[in-house]
């Protein structure tokens, strides 16, 4: 599951970088690390999920 939304979040990171999405908070080229960001706080907290069910 981490690696899918790691992917997908580097996929939007680098459409980010070649032309921006033009979404609220994402205008400029150089926005793409909160992509980054939310993507790594993603990962962190569905790795805590899993980690309380098993």
């Amino acid at each position: 599951m981490t690696k899918i939304i790691a992917l997908f979040m580097l996929a939007l990171a680098l459409v980010q970088i070649i032309k921006p999405l033009g979404w609220p908070g994402l205008k400029k080229r150089s926005d793409a690390w909160k992509l980054a960001l939310g993507g790594l706080m993603v990962i962190v907290i569905s790795i805590g999920v899993i980690a309380l069910y098993q």
